[in-house]
């Protein structure tokens, strides 16, 4: 893990818990830990926990985000649906607007999330909680 990387401990999701991991396989996050968490470096706000769906990756792809596209420079394999994923808050809460936000975990989503989309908005399209 990066020197950078924010204590896991210490970091709280939207319900004000401890952050859960989203995903392992593939490892997501912007410190690629599996977490949603963040930290002065990460200004796209890599912090919704989401099961990202084919209407989404396209609309992310539309807005120039290609998160299917694969960039091993980046740690990145590319997504599928069904796959989880920290997206960034901004392009989740652009998705949402126009109906194609995808499911998210709201134990694994981090709360500065809450700066960007309310907790309503979240809740409607939980997967849990």
């Amino acid at each position: 893990m990066p020197a950078d990387a924010p204590d896991r401990f210490t970091d709280r999701n939207v319900l004000g818990g401890a952050l859960e991991p989203c995903s392992m396989s593939p490892r997501t996050g912007f410190f690629r830990d599996g977490c949603c968490g963040t930290g002065p470096d990460d200004h796209g706000l890599h912090v919704v926990c989401a099961r990202v769906t084919r209407d989404f990756l396209h609309f992310a792809r539309a807005q120039g985000n290609d998160l299917i596209t694969p960039a091993p420079e980046y740690r990145f394999p590319g997504l599928k649906p069904g796959d989880r994923w920290c997206v960034c808050a901004a392009t989740w809460r652009q998705a949402y607007e126009a109906g194609v936000a995808p499911p998210v975990v709201l134990a694994a989503t981090h709360e500065e999330t809450l700066a960007v989309i309310p907790l309503s908005a979240l809740r409607e399209l939980a997967v849990d909680g």
